[in-house]
């Protein structure tokens, strides 16, 4: 008994050194599933976990709005000169015409063709007037950001830029980074970069100066907003240590709230020029050009769903453990017993599912939670529904020896437990009496922290 118990114990620690040990992928997409079978006292039973969808490409999924939008080059039909060479002006834009025009679509289809596809704005023939655009990515949809937000520009990466977040489809925004060649100028910032925050100022919002500056722009395409550098900040930098991050998402909800979007706004507040002063003789030289756009992430379902699916150009969760509504935010009819809750990542690597139980179960039943209502006699609580009771125990709490319900009682010859009787002999009462005292006392001591 004692060997299989140290086993027992032996198996549960390198179990728990493995978790807070094991390397999980950059894109944080274990909790894959949400439930599986088991075998318990009563039999084959649920067990549920935590879950999530898996990180995918999210721009299959948006719906692009620009602002104006007649913004889109080529109506009318309009010729451009590059950036670096103002005398070499032979790029036409042409909307009715397939090969020459550069709708917004292109900044979302497959990278890699031979030329390259990029949506283009007018030019800047309105100067000094600013050129102003807002490009708006919307999915309908809550979703959670698991890698970088990247921007490749084919015009030169703009001198001033932001970078906007909406948590209510829309209706507000607010800041999540700012661009410029000259910050304080720009938005009377101090410059700075991901690599200055730390895990206190890591929801500060800041502006750089590293994705604007340089003329050689035909190198420096890409614009980025770092996620994995802010994940890095509790997870360590090659992102060994995600339990730790999970456990910050866990406990801090303006944090998990911070990498969750419904929509982004791009806001091109100025172009790049690639020199101090503008050209007005040759303002074709000046326009914004994007040839991709990638946003990484998942559908959130509150921990109560492992798939997402896109129907009717519309994102929805399809999801488990009695949850219901396109985020998996409430319970299903029926299934409100105790009030929803959103599932957690802790304990590592299962988590805690929170089901939702049906109406006509009983407070009894369902109040083992580890805090107040502990399942007795080292029973485990399972779900926060019931309690695993170990083999000699039942009840719905593990009050009760199993024996009790044997022929013979728990005194029977076939119980499984040996008698109970009382202390036959003066010195061992007097010894277990002696010990109670000693007990009662040390538990008045008070307790040194």
């Amino acid at each position: 008994m004692r060997f299989h118990f140290a086993l027992t114990l032996q198996a549960l620690w390198t179990g728990v050194c493995q978790a807070a040990m094991q390397h999980y992928p950059a894109a944080w997409g274990h909790y894959d599933v949400c439930k599986s079978q088991v075998y318990s006292d009563e039999g084959l039973t649920w067990d549920y976990m935590a879950c999530q969808p898996e990180a995918a490409d999210m721009t299959q999924y948006l719906k692009v709005t620009l602002d104006p939008p007649n913004i889109t080059c080529g109506d009318p039909p309009e010729t451009y000169c590059a950036l670096e060479n103002p005398y070499m002006c032979n790029n036409e834009c042409d909307a009715t015409t397939e090969e020459l025009a550069h709708p917004p679509e292109l900044m979302f289809d497959i990278e890699g063709r031979n030329p390259t596809t990029f949506w283009q704005s007018t030019s800047w023939k309105k100067y000094p007037k600013a050129l102003l655009v807002n490009i708006t990515l919307s999915w309908n949809k809550t979703i959670e950001l698991t890698d970088d937000i990247v921007l490749t520009f084919e015009s030169g990466r703009p001198e001033q830029m932001v970078l906007e977040k909406s948590l209510d489809y829309g209706r507000t925004w607010q800041p999540y980074q700012f661009y410029a060649t000259d910050c304080l100028d720009a938005f009377t910032m101090e410059p700075k970069t991901v690599q200055d925050l730390t895990q206190h100022t890591l929801l500060d919002i800041i502006c750089t100066e590293d994705y604007s500056r340089g003329y050689v722009w035909k190198y420096d395409k890409t614009v980025r907003f770092e996620i994995k550098d802010r994940f890095a900040l509790f997870a360590g930098p090659r992102l060994h240590n995600m339990a730790s991050l999970y456990g910050q998402l866990d406990t801090t909800k303006n944090l998990r709230d911070f990498f969750t979007i419904t929509d982004l706004r791009i806001r091109l507040l100025r172009p790049a020029t690639g020199a101090t002063m503008v050209d007005e003789n040759n303002l074709s030289r000046y326009f914004y050009a994007i040839s991709d756009i990638k946003v990484q992430g998942r559908c959130k379902c509150n921990l109560h769903a492992n798939s997402c699916v896109y129907d009717k150009e519309k994102l929805s969760c399809e999801c488990e453990h009695n949850t219901t509504g396109p985020d998996c935010g409430r319970c299903k009819r029926n299934y409100q017993g105790r009030a929803w809750s959103a599932g957690s990542y802790l304990p590592i690597p299962k988590g805690t599912a929170n089901i939702c139980i049906p109406n006509n179960i009983g407070p009894v039943t369902r109040v083992c939670d580890n805090e107040l209502q502990r399942c007795q006699n080292g029973g485990v609580c399972v779900n926060n529904v019931r309690c695993n009771c170990p083999a000699a125990y039942t009840g719905l709490q593990c009050e009760k020896r199993r024996c009790e319900s044997e022929l013979g009682g728990c005194g029977g010859p076939d119980s499984g437990q040996a008698p109970l009787t009382t202390p036959s002999s003066p010195r061992l009462l007097l010894l277990l009496l002696l010990g109670s005292a000693l007990l009662r006392e040390a538990s008045c001591w008070p307790t040194v922290l």
